[in-house]
């Protein structure tokens, strides 16, 4: 499966990770503290109050939109394999259906790499009913955001560039690209996802249902009571090619990034930050042409991440919004990948990012 353009083990469910989704309404007190809501937690949590869990959330579902277009979904070949690409929501519609049913409609665009097609982009849209509840956990009064999917209205999955001329070709005479999207969309949302909200103000995300009191595996440890978790993962990142990590919201003034990583596979990446304008401007460059270019502005910080050494930085940033990009390129960034045409050296980068106070 690992040639076939989007393997169907890809995940496409991670779009909604809604980091505030339900948290105005009903998250547990900072340091631990417990709200009046998580002092009656076992009877929120009996199934007899589900239609008071729901109207507890509906605050936060009024946000649900704004949050996944804020969000992007790490694309993976399996659930526990590096991603391979992103998709990035930009269009949301959502309301409730009769019983109560969440119903969202959503399109964007994205990115990924394959054996086959090297870089391809695509478009994707789709309209799904998700049954939503939420239950608190014991331990630390953590928040668990249900959403199973009732049905999937719609999906549609186009493939935009290709980078590899020979997949470019085969393309052009058959819609087998197309057609397995689409399968892919379609089967992916059936999972439903777990947004899971915890009692220091971080967010994590799970495709389909997570059991209550678990947690997802991440690659990297990312440590810090006083900071938020942003993300965790692994990425692939082929030579001439770049992921982008973002948008990120640093929401006062006195804080900074915090970022880990630790590369394999290659001698070293770019990590690279930029504003969102500039960020996006690069990201829908990246998306227009099969090869990657230059980017048009440059970063407010840079750092070469060097294979073999544990890498560990705290980036002061006045307030706005934030795109983290790690460079395998000779575009962009102070490095310049070995190797030729038939030597990629894919970069595998394990990337921890937090929101803190700045040192």
């Amino acid at each position: 499966m690992r040639d076939l353009p989007f393997s169907g083990r890809a995940r496409l469910g991670a779009w909604l990770l809604l980091a505030a989704t339900t948290a105005p309404a009903i998250a547990c007190g900072p340091g631990g503290q417990q709200s009046t809501i998580c002092l009656f937690r076992d009877t929120i949590n009996k199934p007899e109050s589900r239609s008071q869990r729901r109207a507890l959330m509906a605050q936060g579902l009024s946000k649900f939109c704004d949050q996944m277009k804020s969000h992007n979904a790490p694309l993976r070949l399996a659930p526990d394999a590096p991603v391979i690409g992103r998709y990035y929501p930009t269009d949301c519609k959502q309301r409730e259906v009769e019983g109560g049913d969440l119903f969202v409609e959503f399109s964007g665009y994205g990115y990924a790499w394959t054996n086959l097609s090297k870089k391809m982009t695509f478009t994707m849209a789709g309209a799904v009913e998700y049954n939503q509840d939420f239950l608190i956990a014991k331990d630390e009064c953590d928040l668990y955001a249900y959403f199973r999917t009732r049905r999937v209205a719609s999906s549609d999955f186009r493939i935009h560039r290709i980078e590899a001329q020979l997949a470019a070709f085969v393309n052009a005479l058959s819609p087998m690209g197309e057609n397995f999207g689409r399968q892919l969309v379609a089967g992916k949302l059936t999972e439903g996802f777990t947004v899971i909200h915890d009692h220091k103000g971080s967010d994590d995300f799970g495709l389909g249902i997570v059991e209550l009191g678990r947690r997802p595996a991440h690659p990297i440890a990312i440590h810090g009571s006083d900071r938020i978790a942003v993300e965790s993962n692994r990425t692939e990142i082929h030579q001439n090619q770049r992921d982008f990590i973002g948008p990120i919201e640093i929401s006062e003034s006195g804080r900074a990034l915090f970022l880990t990583a630790q590369v394999e596979g290659a001698p070293a990446v770019d990590l690279m930050i930029y504003g969102k304008d500039a960020a996006e401007q690069a990201l829908r460059l990246y998306f227009e042409y099969p090869q990657s270019g230059p980017i048009p502005a440059p970063p407010v910080h840079t750092e070469v991440v060097a294979a073999g050494a544990p890498f560990s930085r705290a980036v002061p940033l006045p307030r706005g919004w934030y795109y983290v990009v790690l460079d395998n390129t000779a575009t962009a960034g102070p490095t310049n990948p070995p190797g030729g045409f038939m030597d990629d050296r894919a970069a595998t980068v394990s990337y921890g990012v937090q929101i803190g106070d700045a040192p």
